[in-house]
């Protein structure tokens, strides 16, 4: 029993496979399917019950666990976590119960909250913050995650708007939350993951430490609130798009099952961040259902050579990342061995170009997927189906998807429109709730029997799917969605700064960045551009989190007439 890394409690390390396993890839691979056997026999399949009561972590997780204790389980771990400082933490599904069960203690008798308040969760990729998504999930309260990146302005809104009562977080996000914390009325308890002590928070490690393991699972209705995730639109604040315990916790099967075609025998690597509904997605729901093994690499910056060592060092069988990851990696030698079976993206379009590359690299093809944070899987290519360049796939069994026009038609193939999930007669249980404490733009969603994702898109005859782009002017830069709005406000916060406005700008790293121009105040117009410029970026990059920073800005210096690009 040791403790390893941030994690400051007792846990058991299980090895399974020796460090330097490796194996090579020759040629171009299909991996035939798993769970079935082409799109057709998917739709067949794909029946889902949804039941009165549920909660993933007594009928999913506890019995994978059940079936380790009976010998019906395969060896591999549930978890599996790694740093570039070659610690390890892996934990089986009873050992996930274990520590999940305490802090559920620790959640439910130290803090005292009931079922449905709400915890604020900010972490890294920490086992930390899998314990707390699976102890939320025990005591029925509503996890609202962030990432890190956040400032003390967001963290500010999200707590407020959000009404939490709880608050977790490490010791670099610690300052903002005591900067905002007596604006919360709401806010009662700050638990910090840290092997040191802070005045006003509890510790983390010493509440589990100090916890029962006997825990009763609360009972959860299907369509009780499970969590809540701050989204970007066009205009106005992040929307808190809230999702139910069936709507993820069953709905993701058509991602763990028929998209990832995972099984318990499978090492998922996911590199989404945690503040992100795709770390819901496929670094917990998704790959859980199938009982397949949660790989983490901690990093604290996205590293190529990082991410091609790891994949080479480690026996991941899947491996799922943004199109931006695959466009740097593809820039690196990729002479490796690699004991990948099948390669996935998501979050934003990919280039042909670089799917070609990594094809040529690795003998795989990568498989796109296309949703949102409102959604499961919308679509996507799967094994078994023809990939076309450029499309993202065909609709999942999950929904009716549709190209629609402005009334909520459906148009022909090959004519553009928006693209839309049938909602009517009946809404799919797997599409969120609500956007919380707002009705107003939960109801703009919806147009005649459909819910409009907000892209526009193209169905050619064979019913695959072609992204043309957002309906509105929200921005996909390296998967990141960044509203235009939240950046035009940070700017004319500015005293440099007249008038601003932000749109979107090609990039072939990130797919797009964030564009601004600028008007100048009169006492700012004579002073130095250069200098000017990087005290913007940095403002906007203090005031709201950093990845929303413009990367190009155009001047606009109204009484000359001219403009001045950086």
């Amino acid at each position: 029993m040791r403790a390893i890394g941030k994690v400051s409690f007792q846990l058991k390390a299980l090895r399974i496979f020796p460090s330097n396993f490796k194996c090579q890839i020759r040629g171009h691979r299909v991996s035939p399917p798993q769970n079935f056997t082409g799109y057709e026999s998917i739709k067949q399949q794909y029946s889902p019950q949804i039941p009165e009561y549920f909660n993933f972590a007594e009928d999913v997780l506890d019995v994978w666990a059940e079936k380790e204790k009976k010998g019906e389980k395969g060896s591999n771990p549930a978890f599996w976590w790694v740093n570039d400082r070659k610690q390890e933490v892996r934990w089986s599904f009873e050992e996930l119960g274990f520590h999940s069960r305490r802090l559920a203690n620790v959640l439910s008798g130290a803090c005292g909250l009931n079922q449905q308040d709400r915890v604020f969760l900010v972490l890294p990729r920490v086992p930390e913050w899998w314990l707390v998504n699976v102890a939320c999930l025990r005591t029925g309260t509503v996890l609202l995650p962030g990432t890190s990146q956040l400032t003390a302005r967001d963290i500010l809104h999200r707590l407020q708007t959000s009404g939490a009562r709880c608050v977790i977080t490490d010791e670099s996000l610690a300052p903002l939350l005591d900067a905002v914390a007596s604006q919360c009325s709401s806010l009662q308890h700050k638990i910090l993951v840290s092997p040191t002590k802070r005045e006003g928070w509890k510790n983390f490690g010493d509440l589990v430490r100090n916890a029962s393991s006997d825990h009763e699972c609360v009972k959860t209705r299907s369509d009780d609130p499970m969590t809540i995730f701050f989204t970007s639109g066009t205009t106005g604040s992040p929307k808190m798009t809230q999702h139910s315990h069936s709507s993820y916790g069953i709905g993701l099967t058509v991602n763990g099952r028929y998209w990832l075609d995972l099984t318990e025998r499978d090492v998922l690597w996911n590199t989404s961040d945690t503040g992100w509904a795709k770390s819901a997605w496929s670094s917990v729901y998704a790959p859980w259902i199938q009982g397949a093994c949660v790989f983490i690499h901690h990093m604290p910056r996205f590293d190529s050579h990082t991410v091609l060592e790891t994949l080479s060092s480690y026996p991941i069988s899947t491996f799922c990342t943004a199109p931006t990851a695959y466009r740097m990696l593809v820039q690196e030698d990729m002479s490796r061995y690699f004991n990948l079976q099948h390669c996935l993206c998501a979050g934003e379009p990919i280039n042909p170009e670089v799917m070609e590359k990594w094809r040529s690299a690795t003998g795989l093809d990568i498989y796109e997927g296309y949703g949102q944070t409102e959604t499961v899987l919308i679509a996507g290519t799967f094994k078994g189906m023809k990939i076309k360049a450029g499309a993202f796939g065909k609709a999942s069994p999950e929904y009716d998807v549709q190209v629609v026009d402005e009334a909520g038609n459906v148009l022909p193939r090959g004519v553009e429109g928006n693209l839309g999930i049938r909602v009517k007669p009946h809404k799919p249980f797997s599409l969120f709730t609500e956007y919380t404490g707002d009705p107003d733009r939960t109801a703009e969603c919806y147009v005649g029997d459909f819910y409009l994702t907000g892209d526009r898109a193209v169905m050619d005859e064979d019913d695959y799917l072609w992204f043309v782009g957002r309906a509105d002017d929200v921005i996909l830069s390296a998967g990141y969605r960044i509203g235009p709005f939240e950046v035009e406000n940070a700017l004319i916060e500015h005293q440099a700064v007249a008038e601003s406005a932000v749109v979107s700008s090609p990039d072939p790293i990130r797919g797009e960045v964030v564009k601004a121009f600028v008007v100048l105040t009169a006492e700012y117009k004579s002073q130095d551009q250069d200098q000017l410029k990087k005290e913007l970026q940095m403002y906007v990059k203090k005031v709201t989190a950093p990845y929303k920073y413009p990367r190009k800005v155009i001047v606009i210096l109204l009484s000359l007439r001219t403009t001045q690009q950086w």
